[in-house]
């Protein structure tokens, strides 16, 4: 049993610096948490935590049931992979693999069928020989994760082990460290600032910001029940889009745009959030649903997709409530223009042209509402069956919402 539990578990720094703040969590034996989040957020801090390497000012840490918080790290059973790799320059990638296990005594017979099987593993057979000046990227990575699978501890513990590897190296190791974390079963918790990584390694997430976890669940449902501003515009790529608006006798209005809205309630005021596949081409969705009529300021075509964006005759949301959140798309636009920018991901069959009227369609019921004070969701219910034709509304006179 290897679960890693968190209670109350605070650090100040000293100064008064509090990296984290009163954080509780448990990570399940055998499970896959990734801690997400900008940088200075606190998640390398609490990983190191739980390595034993930061002390604790407040709360506990238990490891496989057994209180650690005093602990020295070569008490705690983990074995942690680092963001530079760490490994012994002067000593071969077999010795840099064994090193750990010959400082703790164990006998040679053991430490050459750990390695053995880790190299094989990660298929580094034919790299033994060789020292980290010759190997890549990929190949130093792959030593550094082998040198903590050779120690077969309770739980891995890795620090943006991916950040120093070119863009395709880091999909291709994504996948290595999936299929990896299947075959060993073993307890880990992986830091990083990249949400995709998030997403397509953690069983669970936890996105944290100053210190505090904002939300902790499965990538899917922070993906479409972000509990808050900070979370919606963090996960996604392209983020998520945000805009002021209000609700009045069954319309949603932000900035020009009038869409059907099927609810008995009425928002002066609330900030609406839209995935960017919720907009489409009216050309290639759903005849059905509402349209509206944009005027493309940039292109993207990506291949698979395009990617438009439109500016809304609405104030930009302020971003002090979700800032450094990841893929700001606000920051790729024109910097004179102080009008909310949305973008839409549309089928790359469009004939959308910049500057050109375009009319997409737009999915109400998969729309996010939040507080503008707090950032706080709002549960705002719907009719199931409250869509308009695409006929009965499009666009209002611009004017400001």
């Amino acid at each position: 049993m290897s679960t890693i539990v968190l209670e109350n578990v605070s650090k100040v720094f000293p100064g008064g610096v509090r990296a984290v703040d009163d954080v509780s969590l448990a990570v399940a034996s055998g499970a896959f948490l990734v801690l997400v989040g900008p940088s200075g957020c606190g998640k390398t801090t609490m990983l190191r935590m739980i390595a034993g390497l930061e002390e604790v000012t407040h709360g506990t840490i238990s490891i496989g049931g057994k209180d650690v918080t005093d602990a020295a790290p070569r008490h705690r059973d983990v074995a942690v992979v680092f963001q530079n790799y760490a490994l012994y320059p002067h000593m071969t990638v077999r010795e840099n693999l064994g090193y750990g296990l010959k400082v703790r005594g164990t006998p040679k017979s053991e430490i050459r069928r750990r390695v053995l099987e880790a190299s094989k593993l990660l298929g580094l057979e034919d790299l033994l020989k060789r020292r980290p000046s010759a190997l890549s990227g990929g190949q130093r990575q792959r030593v550094a994760m082998g040198r903590a699978i050779v120690r077969e501890p309770a739980a891995f513990l890795m620090d943006e082990p991916l950040s120093n590897l070119d863009a395709k190296l880091r999909v291709t190791m994504r996948s290595e460290l999936a299929r990896l974390h299947a075959r060993l079963g073993v307890t880990t918790v992986f830091v990083t600032h990249d949400q995709v990584e998030a997403m397509t390694l953690g069983q669970r997430v936890a996105v944290m910001r100053d210190g505090k976890i904002q939300q902790i669940d499965a990538p899917h449902v922070l993906y479409a029940e972000p509990a808050n501003l900070f979370v919606a515009a963090f996960i996604g790529s392209p983020s998520m889009n945000l805009v002021h608006a209000r609700v009045r006798a069954g319309v949603l209005q932000f900035g020009q745009f009038r869409v059907p809205f099927a609810s008995e309630m009425d928002l002066d005021e609330a900030i609406v959030g839209i995935r960017p596949e919720h907009f489409q081409d009216a050309d290639f969705s759903d005849p059905k649903l509402p349209q509206i009529e944009v005027e493309p300021a940039v292109l993207e075509d990506l291949g698979a997709e395009v990617h438009l964006l439109f500016p809304v005759d609405a104030p930009r949301v302020d971003r002090a409530e979700t800032r450094q959140a990841a893929d700001d798309e606000d920051d790729k636009l024109i910097s004179d223009d102080d009008r909310a920018m949305l973008i839409a991901r549309v089928d790359p069959r469009t004939g959308a042209k910049r500057g050109h009227p375009t009319r997409l369609t737009v999915d109400p019921s998969r729309f996010h509402f939040f507080e503008p004070a707090t950032g706080e969701r709002l549960d705002v219910e719907q009719f199931p069956s409250g869509a308009a034709s695409a006929e009965t509304y499009a666009s209002s006179p611009r004017r400001p919402a």
